[in-house]
């Protein structure tokens, strides 16, 4: 499984804006980095198995006061076969190479779903309620490294 970064402008994500699976989100991700500008690598990307683009994944801008938001989902396709698990795995662990001190977060609907238990299997635990200023209501989980 291999991260492909989206770039900072549509002419360079031209295997992206051709492809259906991609057409909403690549947008998407370059909008977003107008507003949180393009800092790699905390960026947007998409996941590779096989040749296949099976989801997307990235970080929710650079860090700030040495802490970074996670974001990733598996196209549904490939939803029920580990692929959002190992996609999980894959942000933590270029977080933790990047900046081994990094906190690393993310958000999910506030409800037991398959997100929290792809963060529950990645090391995450669940933090508090918190809001959002885009999404409303939801529950913040902390990625807590095991003790060796």
């Amino acid at each position: 499984m291999e991260l492909i970064p989206v770039l900072e402008h549509a002419e360079e994500n031209l295997e992206f804006t051709s492809n259906p699976l991609c057409h909403e989100s690549i947008y998407m991700s370059i909008d977003f980095y107008k507003k949180v500008g393009f800092t790699p690598p905390w960026i947007c990307y998409y996941v590779k198995q096989n040749e296949n683009l099976v989801g997307c994944a990235g970080f929710k801008g650079k860090p700030i006061n040495g802490t970074i938001e996670i974001a990733y989902g598996s196209f549904e396709k490939f939803r029920n076969q580990g692929v959002g698990t190992r996609i999980c795995k894959i942000l933590v662990d270029l977080s933790l190479k990047t900046d081994p001190a990094i906190r690393i977060t993310a958000r999910t609907l506030p409800e037991n779903n398959f997100s929290t238990k792809i963060l529950l299997k990645n090391g995450f635990q669940f933090i508090d309620n918190v809001f959002d200023p885009e999404d409303g209501d939801v529950w913040e989980w902390e990625y807590i490294p095991k003790s060796h």
